[in-house]
């Protein structure tokens, strides 16, 4: 009954693209909430230096953030941009 007919094949590439940009916006979303909790942390960190009481441990949150945001913007930049 189906002898001959025959199918389009599927394309490798066409769903690829997409996760692509997908991702790309999943890392920016990423970013951001890294981003938020960053400026969350330095003012803490700031009032905790202000007020006297020791800060050692928002600091390193801080800088733990920080790299965790330069690390994941050097990801970014190998995704495509968004659309």
């Amino acid at each position: 009954m189906t002898e001959g007919v025959s199918r389009p094949g599927k394309s490798k590439g066409a769903g690829n693209e997409r996760r692509l940009a997908r991702s790309g916006e999943d890392f920016d979303i990423i970013i951001g909430f890294l981003g938020f909790w960053a400026v969350v942390l330095v003012v803490v960190t700031v009032w905790m230096e202000v007020t006297g009481q020791p800060a050692l441990w928002w600091a390193l949150g801080l800088l733990a953030t920080l790299l965790a945001i330069y690390g994941m913007v050097r990801l970014r930049r190998k995704l495509p941009d968004r659309r």
